[in-house]
């Protein structure tokens, strides 16, 4: 044994010597590979990502300690053309067989091709060349340490560096920093020449970013000029920018006192060849001319329409109702002019997806004498009217092997003259199963169709005026959307008919919150019928396998009817679905029983078929819910951001005051009633869900999601209905699970979909770049599914306080991703790390292999 270890190590110490050579394979003699660059501030370590970026080198990027792209580009040629030249002159005799065979010309050029340099090319350009150490960048990295400082108020700081040689043709760069004390603001005076803007700075001046006994900040002079100017140019200063604001800052003699002087003086004003100096001036808007075109009539007469002082131009007829526009224009007339309403008008506008993205421009009015007067220029460009939207694809799943899948639609846009959005779509599915819950044997035996309707208004539609609510300033907009869809040949084969009236807006953004988003689902009704209930046990395998198993055991007292013929092969023992299925199920159930079977196992049958009844019940859902989404997100390249979204829903509220004044439920009791004969659904349910994302900088990126939901039944209802449950597992939850296959609890997942109506999960993973657009990942999931307050008492099932955190179940993994601009193609592998399915001392690693691993393919990024 002490030898075999004696060889590991050695193996493990030549492998870690050989690794470490070759990471300066490509340094050349006398240089040395940048190893760390370590800073040091006040005698204090401090290597933070806000140092680092200071730095003109950084070394290499690793992942894990793995310099993986600096190894790919050590294992290119450094000059793959010239040693194909040297094997020329040291081969005559081949070089004069490929002379003969192609030309000399051809010979040469075979020097650059692929099969000489192709992979040495794609290793320089994958990988990564050694950050070899510079004096000149160590200096300018010094150089940048001393601004950084600076700009922090430390005006006397010293910056210093010392390297470090180390063995195998190394170094390490040393920083030594000595900040000093800190410049503190003192006196604050302005010199404002305009009276107008010095009232309006006057007045606001509370708001300040610069502030007496403030440490000098050079974010807070930024941050000082960007209010300055949006105050002014909100209230009237059309020609004022941020160059127009100057600061001069004294701190001679002032024992590290800082005097600030903030200057704006007057406008220059060019015209012609000559300038000159005056106030600035506050502009009004004096004229708001709307300019729409009409490509059906673009050679007829302008048509023009004043309304509520706005001007309306059309090419032709105009195909707007004027209200339509003027209620998506922010700037009106005897407005002062605010670029805050140029930025509502064009977000307005945008929104509303009849138009193009609009035009605004601003000129001065030449019949004010006083020349304080706007004219402001709107030019809208409509979309086409109707819009054709055929689709096909081509699907697979785990229960279709085939399908052709298509889609039809067509929106037509300002359909009732007030910028109104109608979209018609049909849609369809047939596919291939060989599933055997399906009995038709034929090629194309699914079948999936459906139709929506959708009408959007750019306006809170309503019988009432939501004005003192809504403000137009908001963006609200209302959807009415109605669906029917049939599904044929698979499962149950349901039919589903929807209808949601809903009312989205954009709450005010403020600088905290980026954007905000707010959803009504005023009606949001539902109405899923099973069409083959019957068909029960044939999908669902596992209830089925249960239910088989407890009646091969107590078969001595069981119809012998209810089994297959025992004379067909591979039949014994089998119950007949569904008259063998129901028929040994209700001899169970019998009072008295038929077939006495022990109390646990009667629990166990009574289980299953509560879920068969739950699980093939028609469904009505009549629901109000509301979501809110606050967000930091700026723009598709932000990494560093936080999303937040909360959601409330009720069902049933109405349909239980509406129930008994039907006759159907005369003398019926809640919990039992019915709407045209559908018992409905009740119940409340809340959502939570966080997304924060940590940029790491140099392509690593660490996200985060953590998410809770309880849907809680009540009145009419004893449980969620399966379409408004939680399920865990799946490409965009727990990896290391199928989709429906991990909980409730410590159930050990044994149906074939599992659902609960509470859920909770975080996952998190660091995301990195690995060459090119190829990216990986290292992710934790965490999470599980319970019943609580609901018909379900199973302890395995259900959350039982605190000790039901030992269920939470663990998956990690790895994944890779490659970003195609337009998408992110993605593969991850989940490893279940902890099963709460399993026995107690089998839950921890005892699946970490690959034979008991889940691979997910998704599009985009998980969260």
């Amino acid at each position: 044994m002490k030898n075999i270890t004696t060889k590991i190590a050695l193996i493990i110490l030549s492998g870690w010597v050989l690794y470490s050579c070759s990471l300066v394979k490509n340094v050349p003699d006398g240089k040395h590979l940048l190893k760390k660059n370590d800073i040091n501030v006040n005698g204090e370590e401090n290597n933070d990502d806000d140092h680092k970026a200071q730095m003109y080198q950084l070394p290499n990027t690793d992942v894990l300690g793995w310099h993986i792209r600096l190894n790919i580009y050590n294992l290119a040629n450094k000059d793959a053309d010239s040693s194909y030249q040297a094997w020329l002159v040291k081969n005559p005799g081949w070089h004069n067989f490929l002379t003969r065979t192609l030309s000399e010309k051809q010979v040469q050029r075979l020097g650059n091709s692929f099969f000489v340099s192709g992979f040495s090319n794609f290793a320089k350009k994958t990988g990564e060349p050694p950050v070899i150490v510079d004096l000149n960048r160590v200096k300018k990295s010094r150089n940048r340490l001393f601004a950084y400082y600076y700009k922090k108020g430390y005006f006397r700081s010293k910056v210093t560096y010392t390297i470090d040689t180390l063995e195998n043709k190394k170094a390490q760069v040393n920083y030594n920093v000595v900040t000093g004390k800190p410049y503190i603001l003192d006196s604050i005076a302005t010199f404002i020449e305009t009276p107008a803007l010095d009232t309006l700075y006057t007045t606001n001046r509370a708001k300040s970013q610069i502030r007496k006994g403030d440490q000098y900040t050079e974010t807070n002079f930024t941050a000082e000029r960007e209010r300055i100017t949006s105050l002014f140019r909100n209230n009237g200063a059309y020609t004022f920018q941020q160059n127009n604001i100057s600061y001069v800052l004294d701190t001679v003699g002032n024992n590290y006192k800082a005097n600030v002087d903030l200057i704006i003086d007057n406008e220059t004003v060019r015209r012609g060849d000559s300038t000159f100096v005056r106030p600035f001036r506050l502009y009004k808007i004096s004229k708001v001319n709307i300019y729409t075109k009409n490509p059906t009539s673009a050679d007829q007469a302008v048509d023009s329409v004043s309304y509520n002082g706005f001007n309306l131009y059309s090419m032709g007829k105009l195909n707007y109702r004027p209200e339509a526009l003027t209620d998506a224009i922010f700037i009106t007339p005897g407005s002062t002019f605010a670029d805050y309403r140029r930025v509502l008008t064009s977000r307005y506008l945008s929104n509303l997806r009849v138009f193009n993205y609009p035009t605004i421009q601003y000129v001065e009015d030449p019949d004010d004498p006083t020349g304080s007067s706007l004219i402001s220029n709107i030019y809208l460009n409509p979309r086409k009217k109707f819009r054709f939207t055929p689709s096909a694809d081509f699907t697979h799943s785990n229960i279709q092997d085939f399908g052709i899948q298509g889609s039809l639609g067509l929106s037509i846009r300002n359909i009732f003259k007030g910028a109104e959005i109608l979209e018609l779509t049909t849609r369809g599915n047939i596919g291939s199963s060989r599933d055997q819950a399906i009995q038709d044997r034929s090629f194309f035996n699914i079948l999936e169709y459906g139709a929506d309707v959708k009408l959007t208004f750019p306006r809170i539609f309503f019988p009432f005026n939501t004005e003192k609510i809504i403000p137009k300033e908001m963006i609200p907009s209302t959807l009415m959307s109605f669906g029917i869809s049939r599904q044929r040949n698979i499962g149950l084969d349901k039919e589903n008919f929807t209808g949601v009236l809903t009312y989205n807006w954009t709450p005010k953004r403020t600088d905290r919150w980026r954007s905000r988003s707010a959803k009504l689902d005023l009606f949001n009704i539902q109405y899923i019928r099973n069409v083959n209930a019957e068909n029960y046990f044939n999908v669902y395998q596992s209830s089925y396998e249960r239910l088989n198993g407890y009646a091969n055991e107590y078969a001595s007292q069981v119809n012998p009817v209810y089994f297959r013929d025992q004379s067909t092969p591979g039949t014994n023992g089998e119950l007949i679905i569904e008259s063998g299925t129901n028929g040994f199920i209700n001899d169970v159930l019998a009072t008295p029983a038929i077939v006495t079977v022990s109390p646990e196992d009667e629990r166990n049958i009574s289980r299953i078929e509560e879920r068969r009844d739950r699980l093939t019940e028609n469904n009505l859902i009549f629901s109000t819910n509301f979501t809110y989404t606050t967000s930091t997100k700026e723009g598709l390249t932000d990494n560093t951001f936080f999303i937040f979204k909360t959601k409330a829903e009720s069902a049933g509220g109405l349909l239980s005051l509406l129930s008994p004044l039907m006759t159907e439920n005369k003398d019926i009791p809640v919990g039992n009633r019915t709407i045209f004969d559908v018992q409905y659904s009740q119940y409340i349910k809340g959502e939570l869900d966080f997304i924060k994302h940590f940029d790491l900088r140099r392509g690593k990126v660490l996200a985060m999601r953590a998410f809770f939901g309880l849907a809680v039944p009540y009145g009419n209802s004893t449980s969620i209905p399966f379409a408004r449950s939680y399920f865990a597992g799946g490409s965009n939850d727990n990896r290391a699970w199928q989709s429906y296959s991990l909980g409730p609890g410590r159930s050990g997942g044994l149906n074939d979909f599992n659902e609960a109506n509470l859920k909770m999960a975080y996952s998190a993973e660091l995301r990195f770049n690995i060459f090119g657009k190829l990216n990986g990942a290292i992710f934790g999931d965490v999470g599980n599914i319970w019943n609580i307050w609901d018909e379900v008492d199973d302890s395995d099932y259900t959350f039982n306080g605190l000790k039901s955190f030992e269920d939470l179940a663990l998956g990690t993994g790895v994944g890779f991703r490659y970003d195609f601009n337009f998408f992110v193609l993605r593969f991850d592998v989940g490893f279940k790390t902890y099963n709460p399915g399993k026995e107690e001392g089998e839950r921890w690693f005892k699946e970490y292999n690959f034979s008991k691993s889940v691979f997910n393919v998704g599009i985009n990024y998980p969260f």
